[in-house]
């Protein structure tokens, strides 16, 4: 039942917003009482830090699925981006990482952290991969640009309140970060990409 709670919140949280979203709704939407809920978890903060735990831990479970597919190290960055337009897709109105930070900072930062660690590596093997595959320059300082990175990144989410433009900048931001490490490879790859999402 916990995981079930867990689910549910999860799903209206992102929909709905964390802020906007009750402990009534959630029982309400589960068609059980208030007091099940509070069995398991003693506030709405409890129940939110939970929720995104789960979640964080989905994006990365399907990272995980896309980089062992072993595209390129361009296109990676690309089916990842899509991965989140996917996933946030019925999020059109305020971006969930802009929403906790706003109305529960104690929960963001402790996201944040475990996310920082998470995206910084995942960023450092995209780059030596696209380094091995001659897509990326062999002269990068891998620590400056995984650093730029998720500067811009987090900037964007933290900043952006509507999920969609924070989508649209996010694009930015990627080619943004691909040209700038760019092989002439590099390039031709990343205007693939982009003409393969724009169709």
């Amino acid at each position: 039942m916990k995981e079930k709670i867990i689910s549910k919140a999860s799903e209206l949280f992102l929909k709905l917003g964390f802020k906007s979203v009750t402990m009534d709704d959630i029982a309400g939407e589960m068609c059980i009482s208030k007091k099940t809920i509070y069995k398991y978890f003693c506030n709405k903060e409890v129940l939110i830090e939970e929720s995104t735990s789960m979640v964080h831990g989905q994006v990365h479970e399907i990272m995980d699925t896309i980089i062992a597919k072993n595209y390129n190290a361009i296109h990676e960055n690309f089916e990842i981006r899509e991965m989140f337009r996917d996933m946030f897709k019925n999020n059109i109105d305020t971006s969930p990482i802009y929403q906790p930070k706003k109305h529960y900072p104690e929960i963001y930062q402790n996201i944040l952290s475990i996310e920082i660690d998470q995206c910084t590596k995942c960023f450092r093997d995209n780059i030596e991969k696209g380094i091995r595959e001659g897509l990326y320059r062999s002269d990068l300082n891998i620590e400056v640009y995984v650093k730029f990175y998720y500067t811009l990144v987090f900037h964007i989410n933290e900043n952006t309140v509507s999920e969609s433009e924070a989508q649209r900048i996010e694009l930015e931001a990627l080619e943004y970060h691909t040209r700038a490490m760019a092989t002439p490879k590099g390039v031709e790859e990343l205007e693939k990409q982009l003409k393969r999402i724009n169709n």
